[in-house]
């Protein structure tokens, strides 16, 4: 069986709804922080990044609610992608930092222009994802502490909405993310720049 969401963005706000009000209840937070049911495995800097990608092809995925922490201690809600295999064609990645008296300065990273970069275990904690996606056996409402399908640990807190399918292929794929963690990672034809300015990837 395959799935489409297709011509814009995929179904984030429905998926917050669902998740978001259920993982920034105290008592729920307390609970995920007891088990260790938190999504990057360090503290994650007070700036979120952008990540656009050609195409992105991958094997075992699975998609369900979490929370990051900060330096400071504070709770971030995310929507976690977790994808065994991954193959990201035209990665682009950027983040804008501003600065007193010299402004805006931007980090740019691009690769996988002709050989697509490849992850494994790739994991990332995003609060917006648009692009045009087709799953293939998908399962959506299952519990994300059921979720068998992504990487091993790619699972959620009990009674949380979570989805999952054997495979996904986006195509212009754009997402903003506050972390990326993966078991390996292989950018080929990596390119990084820092400039002044406003320079992203979308």
């Amino acid at each position: 069986m395959e799935h489409h969401l297709g011509d814009g963005r995929v179904t984030w706000r429905r998926f917050a709804v669902l998740t978001v009000p259920a993982v920034v209840v105290t008592a729920g937070l307390g609970v995920a922080l007891a088990q260790g049911a938190l999504a990057a495995s360090f503290a994650v800097s007070g700036q979120q990044f952008k990540v656009s990608a050609q195409s992105l092809t991958g094997e075992g995925f699975a998609q369900y609610g979490s929370v990051d922490v900060n330096a400071r201690e504070e709770l971030i809600p995310v929507a976690v992608t977790a994808i065994r295999e991954a193959k990201l064609s035209n990665l682009c990645q950027s983040v804008v930092t501003s600065l007193p008296v010299i402004g805006d300065i931007s980090l740019g990273l691009t690769a996988g222009k002709k050989t697509p970069v490849e992850a494994s275990n790739l994991f990332v904690d995003a609060t917006q994802l648009s692009g045009n996606a087709t799953f293939t056996n998908i399962e959506i409402g299952r519990d994300a502490s059921t979720l068998d399908k992504g990487p091993s640990d790619a699972q959620g807190m009990q009674d949380l909405f979570g989805q999952q399918a054997d495979s996904v292929v986006i195509t212009d794929l754009r997402q903003t993310a506050w972390a990326t963690n993966a078991g390996t990672f292989k950018l080929s034809g990596l390119s990084m720049n820092i400039s002044k300015g406003k320079k992203e990837c979308f």
